[in-house]
């Protein structure tokens, strides 16, 4: 399990028609402030400043497919070459990392065939590297090649 240390952000909120929005620095709009957003974008700027993982090849909920059945990723980090390199599972705080939200992340990644693959909650995430179509945990995020 890996401890997440959030650098320090002040993201920009505003009151929309009804509800509470928040700009996402990566897709460069506002969106609606949920708990699984927080938790996404906290962790997009963990990514991009702790981690220095370029923003330019993040993507943030995109579609995909799933045979027929349309999904949207949570977060996908793109290597140098713009191969799909690491998946990223988001859950709000008070949902548990189990078998079932890794299981989303695996079946996201049926398309994607990342290396690695993290389940977050915002407090905690787990991270896996796949070798020789084994799931491997591992206790800190690789850096970027």
């Amino acid at each position: 399990m890996i401890k997440i240390a959030y650098p320090a952000y002040q993201p920009k909120i505003k009151q929309g028609p009804g509800k509470e929005m928040i700009f996402d620095e990566v897709r460069k709009q506002w969106v609606l402030l949920t708990p699984e957003e927080w938790v996404r974008q906290n962790f997009l700027q963990y990514l991009i400043q702790v981690k220095k993982y370029p923003a330019a090849l993040i993507a943030v909920e995109k579609e995909i497919y799933l045979g027929d059945v349309k999904k949207r990723f949570d977060i996908v980090v793109y290597d140098k070459n713009t191969q799909p390199w690491m998946l990223v599972e988001c859950k709000e705080m008070n949902v548990g990392l189990n078998n079932m939200v890794l299981s989303q992340a695996l079946r996201y990644n049926i398309n994607l065939k990342v290396p690695y693959l993290v389940i977050t909650n915002g407090m905690y995430g787990y991270a896996f590297t796949l070798k020789n179509q084994e799931l491997e945990e591992i206790n800190i995020l690789p850096e970027f090649l």
